[in-house]
């Protein structure tokens, strides 16, 4: 179980009872917002605000709410100001853990942050000591039993991706932040929908876990990180076998 791909995948199908309390949509406006207010409304000149839209349509999100957020970025209406941060750490058995931070409190979120990883055996770390082992690209996620796998080869690099990687019941295709929309483009104008598909910190590296007990305490800290308000996205170098997965689940 790659902590980039499949993690990532059972964080969005668990999404459908975060959507019920706001959550995902949440988290979705305020990266709509930063977006904009970044690098302008316009989708075509922007790929982070194409790609926020391309989650926000995802996530079926009313086209008056991804609008009202753009507007709000840009200060046509009246918005929070969101900051952006980014908090690094290891998690049990040595895994890195980066998070994804945006909140209107820098003090409340380093506090509650510093909480989750003390309160789940991880540890917090100064800024840089696992950010370099990470690089930002698009994910799209497959499962095998969704496409050929020549066929999947084949439009993913004709389209501009990077790489297609096999990931036990799962393709994994990396592009370049710059192609990210034009490649999941690809493949729905085939009608072909993938499990998953966003922008990531994608690890050079992986860290086995092959203890069942350090795998349940690395999950239980993945997901007390993933449901704190100030927390976009979290990004970790894990790789847990299925067999140890599916007994804890």
């Amino acid at each position: 179980m790659s902590g980039h791909s499949k993690w990532a995948t059972i964080r969005h199908k668990k999404g459908a009872a975060d959507a019920k309390r706001g959550k995902v949509f949440t988290k979705l406006i305020k990266e709509l917002m930063v977006a904009a207010r970044m690098g302008g409304t316009n989708p075509e000149g922007n790929p982070r605000l194409r790609a926020a839209v391309l989650a926000a349509r995802a996530e079926n999100m009313p086209k008056e709410n991804i609008d009202r957020a753009i507007k709000k970025g840009t200060g046509d209406l009246e918005g929070v100001n969101y900051e952006e941060m980014m908090y690094e750490g290891y998690g049990p058995g040595g895994v890195a853990i980066l998070v994804d931070i945006m909140t209107d409190n820098r003090n409340r979120a380093a506090s509650e942050v510093r909480h989750i990883f003390s309160r789940n055996s991880g540890n917090l770390g100064e800024a840089g000591c696992v950010a370099w082992m990470f690089n930002k690209k698009g994910s799209i996620v497959f499962d095998k039993k969704a496409i050929a796998e020549e066929e999947l080869i084949e439009l993913a690099l004709e389209a501009g991706a990077e790489d297609v990687q096999d990931q036990e019941d799962q393709f994994e295709i990396i592009t370049s932040l710059e192609d990210f929309v034009n490649v999941k483009a690809a493949f729905d104008d085939k009608g072909l929908n993938c499990e998953l598909a966003e922008i990531t910190m994608l690890p050079q590296t992986t860290v086995r876990i092959e203890d069942p007990k350090t795998a349940q305490q690395l999950l239980r800290l993945m997901d007390a990180l993933e449901d704190a308000d100030d927390v976009q996205h979290v990004y970790a170098n894990f790789d847990i076998p299925d067999q140890i997965m599916e007994s804890l689940e």
